[in-house]
């Protein structure tokens, strides 16, 4: 089951939830049991191998403008 984080509307909380299925209409917030959850874009975060994660370096500018979007 993929995990979807959520932002409750009442408490101002958010919260990660298990769901079966892309119908999450309804789970509840499990800090105050609201119906008013709002779907968050989640973010990823690579992992070595080993269960570690990276670091990724910050982007730096080439002198090139529009080839990595800084300048």
């Amino acid at each position: 089951m993929p995990i979807y984080e959520f932002h409750c509307s009442a408490c101002d909380k958010a919260s990660e939830l298990l769901v079966r299925s892309n119908d999450w209409s309804n789970e509840t917030c499990p800090h105050c049991g609201s119906d008013q959850i709002l779907k968050q874009l989640s973010t990823f975060a690579p992992a070595t191998a080993d269960g570690s994660s990276t670091s990724i370096p910050p982007a730096e500018c080439t002198g090139n403008p529009g080839a990595c979007g800084m300048c």
